[in-house]
């Protein structure tokens, strides 16, 4: 078969986007290929730590791991850029280079030493189309926090209110907008974009980004679906305490809450949801952080004091609450739950959606509120909390997790993701559209113009 091909993947700061980049060094590693991982490593804590990092290589022994030094700054990762040039240098051969969507400037490294550069974009395919849209749409538009609920329109996709688009693009005047629009304009200089993502989930996104009405006037580079790429959750190293106390409950009976990486709520809402949940009556597993104002203060949330008195008393048996983190991919497999109260972060949409778990949605930053509307209206395998922009409200709480848990509108719900786990398994199966779509990504590579071996390339 030749030579192995070697492929560095190159992601954006921040845990949440490294993770999803292992899962792809996984998936090639499963396909033959090597792989380096190369991380920028600002002396800041906000980034990538070193320990992140070192957890993640003990884990996957196979993937060998590079920290850049980078300085700290806004602009870190084109700062790294001479670190990522020596690196790629300094390997005997790079037949490929997979940038986190972000990472637009890194094009600039490829371009200079003849490597193909493709994006890995860690979002919805439904993202994708709308991203490569705004530079266009959005100057032709106010700004999205002056819009309201008005309704802005993307090709491929269905009409989304301006509160929900991207938090971070509400001002259109921002530097933080700017930046993303810049960013967004320099995707089609790549080679391709590989989605985490399946064909059947999305195609209305997958047929605008076909027919090129997301970029006028300008190619569009060829897109990838070749997920789900997901934590399994079976490697079984966590031994957390909630994996003990859910092998006790019935099957499908807990509602599980967890909001991801970032995911922090006032302490007004933290009382809201725990009398809905209380009141509900169903089991619950719920991952509470301090609040946004206590979080340096006290990185362990005081329990007793957050929640309402005697809550934990009187949910003690049916209720679980853990203080930051549980070990997610682990627990939305676990056959004891039975509803996911989620931030709509990809990953976490796919890892429910690889267990056949129902969601009840609660979009908090990001592009959420956009994944929100994808997997009510498109992908119709979830409900959502209303009044999440401001105060969800204990009754809500309530109503929610009762008609996904206990009515037929939940059942309908909970068949809907039968049926769609088993698309996601039959398109990752050999043959499958997301194994086909990596094939194809494979042979894109071979017309491409040859590697880059010690600084000399061809």
């Amino acid at each position: 078969m030749g030579k192995k091909k070697t492929f560095v993947l190159y992601p954006w700061l921040g845990v949440g986007h490294l993770i999803p980049m292992v899962e792809l060094a996984k998936h090639l590693l499963r396909h033959g290929l090597s792989v380096v991982v190369a991380v920028a490593d600002p002396p800041d804590t906000e980034a990538v730590s070193a320990a992140a990092v070192a957890r993640l290589a003990a884990a996957n022994p196979d993937i060998s791991f590079r920290l850049l030094p980078s300085p700290a700054s806004h602009d870190t990762l084109r700062l790294a850029n001479p670190a990522l040039r020596e690196l790629l240098r300094s390997l005997p051969a790079v037949d490929a280079l997979l940038l986190d969507m972000f990472c637009v400037d890194e094009l600039d490294v490829a371009a200079e030493l003849g490597v193909p550069a493709y994006f890995f974009f860690t979002s919805a395919a439904g993202d994708l189309a709308c991203f490569l849209n705004l530079p266009y749409l959005y100057p032709t538009l106010p700004s999205f926090k002056d819009m309201g609920k008005a309704l802005v329109h993307c090709p491929g996709m269905p009409p989304i209110r301006a509160l929900d688009m991207v938090i971070s693009m509400q001002d259109k005047e921002s530097d933080h907008t700017k930046l993303r629009l810049y960013q967004f304009e320099r995707i089609p200089e790549a080679r391709g974009v590989l989605v985490n993502s399946f064909d059947w989930l999305e195609p209305r996104a997958l047929k605008a980004l076909e027919d090129g009405v997301c970029v006028p006037g300008r190619p569009t580079p060829r897109v990838f679906c070749i997920g789900p790429l997901v934590n399994d959750g079976r490697a079984g190293v966590t031994h957390h305490e909630c994996l003990a106390w859910l092998d006790a409950q019935p099957e499908r009976s807990v509602v599980f809450l967890c909001f991801g990486s970032r995911g922090v709520f006032s302490a007004a809402q933290l009382q809201e949801i725990a009398r809905g949940l209380e009141s509900s009556g169903h089991r619950f597993l719920w991952v509470v952080r301090s609040p946004p104002e206590e979080q340096g203060r006290f990185p362990e949330p005081d329990l007793e004091r957050l929640l309402p008195a005697g809550f934990l008393e009187r949910t003690r048996g049916r209720g679980m609450v853990a203080k930051n983190w549980v070990p997610q991919a682990e627990v939305v497999r676990h056959e004891a739950v039975g509803a996911f109260v989620t931030h709509c972060g990809w990953n976490s949409v796919l890892e429910a959606i690889m267990a056949g778990l129902p969601m009840i949605c609660w979009p908090l930053y990001g592009e959420q509120g956009m994944n929100k509307v994808f997997m009510l209206e498109e992908m119709k395998i979830a409900v959502e909390l209303q009044g999440y922009e401001e105060l969800v409200k204990a009754e809500e709480v309530e109503a929610k997790v009762k008609m996904v848990m206990e009515t037929e509108e939940g059942k309908i719900l909970r068949e809907r993701l039968a049926l769609v786990r088993e698309k996601a398994l039959e398109a990752t199966k050999e043959g499958g559209s997301s194994e086909m779509a990596f094939d194809e990504f494979l042979k894109d590579l071979e017309w491409s113009t040859g590697s880059c071996g010690n600084g000399e390339c061809h």
